[in-house]
C-alpha cells in the first residue's frame, strides 16, 4: 500500500500538468482576434475523473469553449468585417489565472508527496543495513 503513493501522486502530476497546459493555452490565446466568417479560438477544459480504488485520477476528456466567442466592434483591425466587428475568444482572464493558482498548488502537492515518499522508502531501505 506505501508503494501506491509515487503511482497515485504520479496520475495527479499527469492531471494537473495538462490542466497547466490547457490554461497556459487559454491564456496565450485570449486576446487572438478572428474574422467574423469563421470560428474564434476555443478554450480548453480539462474533465478530471477518479480512478478506481487507489489508481489515482485521469483526464476524462477535454470540452471546448464557444466557437462564436464575442463579436467587438473593432474597425482597426484587419480582420474586421464590413461593420468593423472582429471576433474574439469567449475567455475569462480571472477565472483562468484563478484556475492556473489551483493547477499549480495540485501540481506542487503532488511533487511534495512523491518527494515524502522516496525519503520514506530510502529510510525503510536503511533500516535493514
Amino acid at each position: 500500500m506505501t508503494f501506491d503513493a509515487i503511482g497515485i501522486a504520479g496520475t495527479g502530476l499527469t492531471l494537473h500538468r495538462k490542466w497547466l497546459d490547457a490554461i497556459s493555452d487559454n491564456l496565450a490565446n485570449a486576446n487572438n482576434a478572428s474574422a467574423t466568417s469563421g470560428p474564434a479560438f476555443q478554450a480548453r477544459y480539462i474533465m478530471a475523473q477518479a480512478g478506481e480504488g487507489t489508481s489515482g485520477a485521469y483526464v476524462a476528456g477535454t470540452a471546448y469553449g464557444d466557437a462564436n466567442g464575442v463579436i467587438v466592434n473593432d474597425p482597426n483591425n484587419p480582420l474586421a468585417d464590413a461593420d468593423g466587428n472582429v471576433r474574439y475568444p469567449d475567455v475569462d482572464m480571472a477565472e483562468q489565472m484563478g484556475e492556473l493558482i489551483m493547477a499549480q498548488r495540485g501540481y506542487q502537492a503532488n511533487a511534495a508527496v512523491v518527494d515524502r515518499a522516496k525519503e520514506t522508502y530510502e529510510a525503510a531501505l536503511q533500516i535493514g543495513k
